[in-house]
């Protein structure tokens, strides 16, 4: 049930942010700040949600880290976000596996 109120607070905030200028401005934004502003807010919203959840996930926070390592070092090496997640549970369930 958690998990269901995450995902429709992050489509709430994601939708709130992208709607709410285009509802109330008429005119293109111009500024810099802002329009950068609303690019990176949905972003930082998916990761604030995301990022704890990693390490509660599993039963081990020895796994957890290591599937967070090999996500980071994926995405890092510009790899694509199936290959980033399908990645992360292979490390996670290796590192399980071993007895970690």
């Amino acid at each position: 049930m958690k998990t269901y109120l995450y995902i429709i607070v992050m489509a709430v905030t994601t939708y709130l942010v992208r709607a709410i200028p285009l509802l109330f401005m008429r005119k293109p934004i111009k500024s810099q700040y802002l329009r950068s502003f609303l690019h990176y807010v949905p972003v930082a919203c998916l990761t604030a949600m995301t990022f704890p959840a990693i390490f509660s996930c599993t039963g081990s926070q020895i796994s957890a880290v290591v599937g967070c390592i090999v996500a980071v070092a994926l995405a890092w090496f510009n790899r694509g976000l199936l290959t980033v997640a399908v990645g992360a549970v292979a490390a996670v369930f290796l590192t399980q596996m071993i007895g970690f």
